[in-house]
């Protein structure tokens, strides 16, 4: 006998947060987590993540991507790109605010049965579309994250002594490498995910679209500046984090808003 989906996203939060808690405990007492136990508990969370979340998604109708499904799914694929970047990433502090936030999605999945989008049932052009948004989505999250970090180790390297968990750091210029070729790799899926849609979807500035691609389309621009001024004027530091940060929250207006617009304010 098969085990029901919900047990799955129940098994699913619990792993999850038993990994999470395994690295703010071993953050805070300065002592370097198991990374064996870190990556165990982080993939036996996403299998049952997954697990959980396919019944959620795949129906006879289409694809079901609703704004809590959505949420999960980008949550499920950062987890798992983490993972999969373990030896480049700063893995140990990135994973356990991604996992945090994969409880709150899964939870959102189950809980919340009201506003549900209409079905998905294109072709492949439009759910290659839809998968390089996604994955583009999730590349600049890990950038967002470790730009925050960065500047939290800019700030704490003017103070003396430096902490201890500074210290574990790379350097800041392997930091700020690593950020920029975040950026990059999220900038091109993006413009890949916006050159699919162009091609693909009948009207990208249709009533139900016009949000998602004006501000996928600001987010664009914001990250393709941020790239031009690291090339050609040198930017980094402040300036950087914070044209991040702006490219970002437009892209989450893009992603977000509109979901949450029409799933839960205008049938509310």
């Amino acid at each position: 006998m098969s085990m029901p989906p919900v047990l799955f996203s129940i098994l699913a939060m619990a792993f999850y947060l038993a990994g999470s808690i395994l690295l703010i405990r071993r953050f805070l007492s300065r002592r370097e987590p198991s990374t064996s136990m870190m990556v165990s508990l982080s993939l036996l969370a996403a299998a049952c993540h997954a697990a959980g979340l396919y019944p959620l998604l795949f129906s006879e109708q289409g694809l079901w991507l609703s704004f809590f499904n959505t949420a999960s799914l980008i949550a499920l694929f950062i987890v798992l790109l983490v993972l999969l970047c373990m030896k480049c990433l700063s893995a140990n502090l990135m994973l356990a605010p991604f996992q945090l936030l994969a409880i709150l999605a899964i939870a959102g999945s189950l809980l919340v049965t009201g506003g549900q989008a209409l079905p998905i049932n294109e072709g492949p052009g439009v759910l290659a579309h839809i998968l390089l948004s996604i994955v583009a989505y999730g590349v600049i999250s890990i950038a967002v994250l470790q730009s925050i970090i960065l500047l939290l180790q800019e700030q704490q390297l003017r103070k003396r002594p430096v902490s201890a968990w500074i210290r574990s750091f790379p350097p800041l210029q392997s930091m700020e490498n690593l950020l920029f070729s975040l950026l990059w790799g999220g900038w091109l899926l993006l413009t890949l995910s916006l050159l699919t849609g162009w091609l693909y979807l009948d009207n990208l500035f249709a009533q139900h679209l016009a949000h998602k691609t004006f501000f996928s389309c600001l987010a664009w621009v914001v990250f393709a500046l941020l790239l031009w001024g690291r090339h050609q004027l040198g930017w980094r530091g402040h300036k950087a984090i914070r044209l991040t940060l702006a490219g970002f929250f437009f892209l989450m207006l893009a992603y977000f808003g509109s979901k949450l617009v029409r799933e839960f304010i205008l049938l509310g």
